[in-house]
């Protein structure tokens, strides 16, 4: 059975009015810092504790002195260990944040730039990362199984993406439509609304679908909808007559038509929203348009989750005791000195580390029981997965990842995937 493990941060939550507190602080900080040169001798995870300690004191010269210690024997290899590959992505993680944070101090770039937004990974990673790691595959199937349930029978079906990336999600169920059409009236219609950020990554997912729909002939749409960022308020608004578009061919509101039944799919979209405000607007936003299914897949946290972790300490332990298990999957499933694992925890994982570490990051970690409240405030009901999504969840890790530290639970509502103990993914419809 999946469970929740407590971890204690490193540091305690300290009164800035009250003097001894500040000077207990400052005690702390410097005795870090004194004891640097000889940090190599002491466990990694806890130079990458005391990093992010130094880090959230303010002492910046101390912060990047710890996270030189760290980095100094340059990016890992293969075959090194997980433990040492994963401590390498928090300190550079770490180690962004410490020159973004001293870059600003003295002027040099404005504040913006602490947003420290991490690249895209390539479509190579994000592929790799799907075939040898299940966690993305677990999220699809899952979520795809429950559109597929909710809009059976309608003739029209849309579905709106919230983070459409590659669109590896959809062709699996684009062609389960199509093998279950009634042959005598022919399959639905399928519109796919993708929204994200990049515009060419948008326009090459639309190509690619619409190849793959004509080769099992649906009748297939795809509208790539622009987002300046990845949060609802940057889109203009939804319109029931048409889309605006953009001389790059790219949407910038969205086109509702009333005879569709409307999916809305959330994987790996809710923790890019601000704070509860924010999270309620969108799930009042969604609510709005009267959705046949919501389907939703997100991080989950060990140990419970959380509103917004504002102290960085905290934060890394969280986000190292969550990772250190998908490192840790991943020395046990896929083969010594693989270079896609490689490639997929530099491009992929690194660059998720960096986000969660970011300024912005502390609100990745809420975990199923916040933002469920927030749907059920907005009006969403859960809508409970069917038998046959819960065994093709498992089906599929015994045919593709044949570990036994994966498991799959049902609990809350929601489908779990986690590593030995640790609960990693929830996986979620409402309607």
């Amino acid at each position: 059975m999946l469970g929740s493990l407590h971890h204690s941060s490193s540091s305690s939550d300290t009164d800035n009015n009250n003097n001894n507190n500040d000077a207990a602080r400052n005690s702390t900080s410097a005795a870090a810092a004194a004891g640097i040169a000889t940090a190599a001798q002491a466990p990694a995870r806890d130079l990458v504790l005391a990093c992010a300690d130094l880090l959230h004191r303010g002492d910046l010269p101390a912060a990047r002195r710890a996270a030189g210690v760290l980095l100094s024997a340059g990016p890992p290899r293969s075959e090194a260990d997980a433990a040492d590959r994963l401590v390498y992505h928090f300190a550079r993680a770490l180690a962004l944040r410490v020159d973004a944070k001293a870059a600003a101090a003295v002027g040099r770039v404005a504040a913006p730039a602490l947003a420290l937004a991490p690249r895209p990974a390539s479509s190579g990673a994000y592929l790799a990362f799907n075939q040898i790691a299940p966690f993305l595959r677990f999220a699809h199937l899952t979520a795809n199984q429950a559109i597929l349930d909710a809009v059976e029978g309608a003739r029209r079906v849309h579905i709106l993406d919230l983070d459409a990336a590659h669109g590896v999600q959809w062709p699996p169920l684009l062609q389960a439509i199509a093998e279950r059409a009634d042959p005598a009236i022919g399959p639905p219609e399928v519109r796919i609304t993708g929204a994200g950020a990049d515009r060419d990554t948008l326009l090459r997912t639309g190509s690619r679908l619409r190849a793959f729909a004509r080769s099992i002939h649906l009748p297939f749409h795809f509208t790539p909808l622009l987002l300046s960022c990845a949060s609802t308020h940057h889109v203009s608004g939804a319109s029931s007559t048409g889309a605006a578009t953009t001389a790059s061919g790219a949407a910038t509101t969205l086109e509702l038509h009333p005879d569709e039944t409307l999916a809305v799919n959330c994987v790996m979209f809710l923790h890019k929203l601000g704070g509860q405000d924010e999270l309620a607007a969108f799930f009042k936003w969604v609510k709005a348009m009267a959705p046949a299914v919501l389907t939703i897949a997100e991080r989950e946290p060990t140990g419970g989750g959380f509103d917004r972790i504002d102290e960085l300490p905290r934060r890394v332990a969280v986000a190292m005791d969550h990772y250190s298990a998908v490192f840790e999957a991943l020395e046990a499933t896929v083969p010594p000195g693989s270079r896609e694992r490689l490639a997929v925890e530099q491009e992929v994982l690194g660059r998720e580390i960096e986000a969660a570490l970011a300024p912005s990051g502390g609100r990745w970690w809420r975990g199923l029981e916040r933002w469920a409240a927030a749907a059920r405030a907005a009006g969403f009901t859960a809508r409970p997965l069917s038998a046959f999504a819960v065994s093709q969840a498992r089906l599929l890790l015994r045919l593709h990842y044949p570990s036994e530290g994966y498991l799959v639970q049902e609990a809350r509502g929601a489908c779990f995937l986690g590593w030995q103990t640790r609960p990693l993914l929830s996986v979620s419809s409402w309607q």
